[in-house]
């Protein structure tokens, strides 16, 4: 049976890893928010480590579960304890999200209190509390803090420009 290690991440969630016959390893970040980030690493032959992430939503996560069965799980870092109320997740920049190309701004100016980007993550570099006019590419993932509700509230408009999902028969931005 495969070994699982446990890891609790304050605010985060739970990371949960383990090693392949092959070297290679597997990772998934259970989020707070009900997200899920799935991940592999290899090294190829060059020496390089090559890496896959995957962001899955509540049901693709049961669903890729039933499809791999069950495993072991061991506790590490079991002193480290969630922070009540507290969200910390990752908001990867597609091209179509709103917030591609945009300065990154102030949830609090746009009406949303209690949620900020601690940091943004652009390749190899991190740029730890940007300032509102702190432009946001394609590619870059935020690290945002707040409660849980309203990290999903900023997730929304970061895609979407709106703090609520439109329903097929709203007119846009509606």
């Amino acid at each position: 049976m495969v070994d699982v290690r446990r890891v609790k991440l304050p605010g985060v969630g739970v990371l949960h890893t383990f090693v392949t016959v092959d070297g290679g390893k597997v990772g998934v970040i259970t989020h707070r928010s009900g997200a899920s980030d799935l991940f592999c690493f290899s090294d190829a032959e060059d020496g390089e480590a090559h890496k896959v992430t995957v962001r899955l939503d509540d049901d693709e996560a049961h669903t890729l579960a039933e499809l791999l069965g069950g495993t072991r799980i061991t506790e590490s870092l079991s002193g480290l304890e969630q922070v009540p109320g507290l969200s910390i997740d990752w908001f990867h920049v597609d091209y179509d999200h709103h917030v591609a190309g945009q300065p990154l701004g102030s949830m609090t100016d746009r009406g949303l209190p209690g949620v900020t980007v601690v940091a943004v993550v652009r390749g190899d570099s991190t740029n730890p509390a940007p300032d509102a006019d702190f432009k946001v590419f394609p590619g870059d993932t935020l690290v945002v803090a707040g409660a849980p509700e309203k990290v999903a509230k900023a997730f929304q408009f970061y895609r979407t420009g709106e703090f609520k999902p439109r329903t097929p028969d709203a007119p846009p931005g509606g």
